[in-house]
């Protein structure tokens, strides 16, 4: 039975009737600066959210127009890791996420692999000192395994979710020889990646 805060969600959900319209909300607020991990509802009644719960959003939203709740980690060295939430049309994969960057965000279902779909975020993912960062990427996480928790409403932080995508099974992106020659981001890709961004809410790297 649906309790008042699950239909409290759907009712709210209802405008974000497909992908690129949960991403369209999710640009729309701001980037959480804070240490909190917020519910689906939590991010829509407090209108803020950071990668990790704009990628649990985007997954509870597009659960509800039919796909499985699915997410994958972007890992990456001396910087944030990304959380995406994928989605699959015609046997290939797509992307919704949040960030405080411009350019690590929606993707459309054009990407015949989780790797590809992982690789077409690889030279844009970059740290404030102009070094591209992404190494590895997880297989799919499907977050209804938290459905005990009521992960899409409750008002917990759901920081527990975040411990978990470090035990799942990430697949590398690059080896080390190609990471010991990989060029620095140039100043316009550099500039345009970082417009607009939260500076309280970016990994200061090393």
């Amino acid at each position: 039975m649906i309790n008042r805060r699950e239909k409290e969600l759907v009712q709210l959900m209802k405008p974000l009737s497909s992908p690129i319209k949960i991403q369209e909300f999710l640009d729309s607020i701001p980037y959480n600066a804070t240490k909190r991990t917020l519910s689906p509802l939590m991010v829509m009644t407090e209108r803020m959210a950071h990668c990790m719960d704009g990628g649990m959003f985007a997954a509870a939203a597009l659960r509800s127009l039919g796909y499985p709740p699915l997410i994958v980690d972007l890992a990456a060295e001396n910087d944030d890791d990304h959380i995406i939430a994928v989605f699959r049309q015609e046997k290939c994969w797509g992307a919704v996420a949040k960030s405080n960057t411009t350019v690590l965000r929606f993707r459309e279902p054009v990407y015949r692999s989780l790797r590809e779909l992982a690789m077409s975020y690889f030279d844009l993912y970059y740290n404030l000192n102009s070094q591209k960062t992404l190494r590895t990427y997880s297989r799919t996480m499907d977050l209804s395994r938290f459905d005990y928790r009521d992960w899409e409403t409750t008002e917990e932080d759901l920081g527990f979710i975040g411990d978990y995508t470090f035990t799942v099974r990430h697949y590398p992106l690059v080896t080390k020889k190609q990471i010991s020659s990989l060029s620095h981001v140039p100043k316009y890709l550099y500039d345009a990646g970082f417009s607009g961004a939260d500076i309280d809410g970016l990994f200061k790297p090393r």
